[in-house]
Order: structure tokens, then sequence, then C-alpha cells
């Protein structure tokens, strides 16, 4: 009787493990943890001006007048939030009239799913500001492209950056903000 209850107890040890086995892909696929100690450092330059075309053949022109610059139109300190986050942020106008983010000097934790959201948010600081950016307007400008360095997020032409007052650096897999910064206008 012995052997019996021992060979009905091992489908059961086997389905246990085959459980906990795949429990634990899945949150380390869900997690992610590894990236907490992976850094990704990208260093990108203010897109520059478009240079101006040459005036057709044969036509006199008159001193060359210079080109536009980007200008600055809000700029804010990030702030930490589920995780230490350092950095500025700046909206600009391209000379072209297109608007970027940049992030200059940005320092946070590596993370799944980071992305860079515009919100109308305001920023709150401690956890009271976690998880209030997808309350209202916001626009993704696309995935993180690294946790460290400067970088540029191109905002959408059919997008009125002026209706947005924050920047987030969003978890989109577990709805929360890394850091944030307000938006105040130059």
């Amino acid at each position: 009787m012995g052997r019996v209850r021992k060979k009905r107890g091992r489908p059961v040890v086997i389905g246990v493990l085959v459980v906990a086995v795949t429990g634990v892909g899945l949150g380390l696929y869900w997690f992610q943890p590894w990236k907490l100690w992976q850094d990704e450092t990208v260093q990108e330059a203010l897109p520059s001006a478009v240079a101006p075309a040459a005036p057709p053949a044969g036509t006199a022109s008159a001193s060359p007048s210079p080109a536009p610059r980007p200008r600055t139109l809000a700029g804010g300190e990030l702030i930490s939030h589920e995780h230490a986050t350092s950095g500025t942020v700046k909206l600009v106008r391209l000379a072209d009239g297109s608007h970027v983010v940049r992030l200059e000097d940005l320092d946070t934790s590596n993370g799944p799913d980071l992305r860079v959201w515009l919100t109308d948010a305001p920023v709150k600081e401690g956890r009271a500001g976690w998880h209030v950016f997808d309350d209202g307007a916001y626009v993704s400008l696309g995935e993180l492209k690294g946790n460290k360095g400067s970088q540029n997020y191109v905002v959408p032409a059919d997008v009125d950056p002026s209706r947005f007052t924050s920047v987030s650096i969003w978890c989109d897999r577990f709805d929360v903000s890394f850091g944030a910064a307000e938006l105040a206008r130059t």
C-alpha cells in the first residue's frame, strides 16, 4: 500500500514544480529585474537648424539673414517618483517649426517598458505624484532611449505642445512615474 501512495504523489509533485517554474519565468519576464543593473547611456545633440535654400542663380540677394535657431519654450527639473531621477527637460521649437522634448543629463533607473510622456497633469512630489499622469491628457513620445544621458523626442506635428504642462518618465508596464518635470514657460 505504501508503493501506491508514492506513485500517486509523484504527478502532484511534478505538477507543483511545473507551476512554480512557470510562475518564476513569467515573473522574471514581467518585472525584468536585471534591468536595474543595466544602464543605457544615450548622448544626442539638439537637432540643428535647417540650412536655408540658396537663392536661384542670377538673382541679387541682400545680405543673408541668419538662419532661425532652436528656441526653448519651456523647461524644468526632473523630480524623483518611483525611482531616483534627475536631469532637466526642455520643450524646444526647432527652426522648421517642429517641436522636440529634450532630456538633458538624465539619470534614472532602467526598467521595463519606459516611455516619455508629455502630459497635462501637475507634478506632485512623493507617492502622490506616482500615478497622476495617466489621469488626464497625455501623448507618448516613444520609448525611453536610455536611462542616462541627453536625448530628443519628437512631438508629433498634430500635437499642440502648449496644451501640456509636464513631462513624465512613465513605466507603462506598472502604470507608475519614475520621475517628472513641470514645464515652466520661458
